[in-house]
């Protein structure tokens, strides 16, 4: 038996991966927080074989009583790197390592991250991703709902042929979307990497694949190339200027900012992290310098007009399990409670191509149900009280 085995042995043992679900059951709350911007009081949602079949008011006795718990769909973060870790020496691992680590090390990471109501996770993303999505989608591993990019478009030679041939190797390989690098990393500067006609051969080709974007972007200049080439969704945003955030609004491209969880956790973790790659100590100076930016960009996001602002975090090795507080810190600079979880749900199921079946407490999706302690309309860091998962109407937390 190899350690991949044994760990997975044991796990199943200790019953952290989750029974068969009930052929049918129902779940009553005091709140349900619909996803959509519906609330309702003393609420019973039915499920069969995984799927929500109605919502409503019952007086039959319930399969599970939440009690005065809140109870709304499952959570969905846009943007995770769920194998990013940390080695045995507390040092992010950023080189090559045996295919059973990185499965343990993902497997770990996907298991913090479901245990904190994310059912469904964005990863953009490595090869590395696809064993861990397929294990979890077997039911053979705890963990959210996985998509992956299976890698990037970032080498800034590429010819737009060679781009095109990149995206079309990467459907092939199994991704479920496509990750391009339109600027470097904020640490670099965030300075527009790829020209004009790299990106439009980039999102052009995804669409003619039938794959959705996301973008990298820092600067204004390539926020507005991803505008132009009518990419899908936009990361980041860390220099964004009010003509690039109306452009991502007229285009109807989803918006991700990451303000409230990815820099802090780096610079949390920066002995960890420092003198690896571009982790250097001017690349610090950088971040904390556009972690000062970030609050004016979000408030001026949230002044734009029909632009739509999902939930994602950027998550990293440190990060994984912490996703929440993304949507706290979004709500602390201006963004009302509902619309950051309408962020965290329906909408982020629509900039997957998900919203038939996540994304919403609604008869015909998917059983994805979180419940929390408090009222996050109220008191947003209620988030972070998790204490019930359903995922696919398999309860995985209680």
């Amino acid at each position: 038996m190899n350690r991949f085995t044994f760990v997975l042995a044991v796990a199943m043992s200790a019953g952290l991966v989750a029974q068969q679900a009930e052929p049918g059951m129902t779940v009553r709350a005091r709140q349900v927080i619909d996803g959509r911007g519906g609330v309702t009081n003393n609420t019973t949602v039915s499920i069969k074989n995984g799927k929500i079949v109605s919502v409503g008011a019952s007086s039959a006795a319930p399969t599970i009583d939440l009690g005065s718990l809140t109870l709304m769909p499952g959570f969905i973060d846009t943007h995770v790197h769920i194998g990013w870790h940390f080695d045995d020496k507390g040092r992010y691992h950023s080189g090559p390592e045996p295919a059973e680590q990185a499965a343990l090390y993902g497997a770990e990471n996907a298991y913090v991250t479901l245990m904190a109501g994310f059912t469904t996770v964005q990863s953009v993303g490595a090869l590395s991703d696809k064993v861990l999505r397929d294990a979890i989608n077997r039911g053979v591993l705890p963990g959210p709902r996985i998509l992956s990019s299976l890698g990037q478009i970032s080498n800034e030679k590429w010819t737009p042929d060679q781009i095109r041939e990149q995206v079309r190797r990467l459907k092939g390989e199994g991704a479920d979307l496509i990750k391009i690098f339109a600027s470097a990393s904020i640490r670099d500067g965030g300075t527009p990497t790829l020209s004009q006609e790299q990106v439009d051969a980039a999102c052009g080709e995804a669409r003619a694949q039938g794959l959705r974007t996301l973008v990298h972007a820092h600067s204004p200049e390539s926020m507005l190339r991803s505008a132009r080439a009518k990419c899908t969704q936009v990361e980041h945003g860390g220099l964004a200027n009010a003509e690039a955030l109306k452009a991502l609004a007229d285009g109807g491209i989803y918006f991700d900012p990451n303000i409230g969880l990815v820099t802090q956790n780096y610079l949390e973790n920066k002995a960890r992290y420092l003198g690896i790659g571009n982790y250097t100590e001017e690349g610090f100076a950088s971040m904390e310098k556009a972690l000062g930016l970030r609050g004016p960009m979000f408030t001026t996001a949230l002044k734009t007009p029909g632009l739509k602002i999902v939930m994602g975090t950027d998550a990293v090795a440190g990060a994984h399990g912490q996703n929440a507080r993304e949507p706290i810190e979004r709500v602390k600079t201006g963004q009302k409670p509902m619309d950051a979880i309408i962020g965290m749900t329906s909408l982020a199921a629509q900039s997957m191509n998900l919203d038939k079946q996540l994304g919403a407490i609604a008869a015909g999706l998917n059983a994805d149900l979180v419940a929390i302690e408090g009222d996050p309309l109220q008191d947003i860091t209620a988030l972070q009280r998790v204490r019930f998962v359903m995922r696919n109407g398999k309860v995985y937390k209680r």
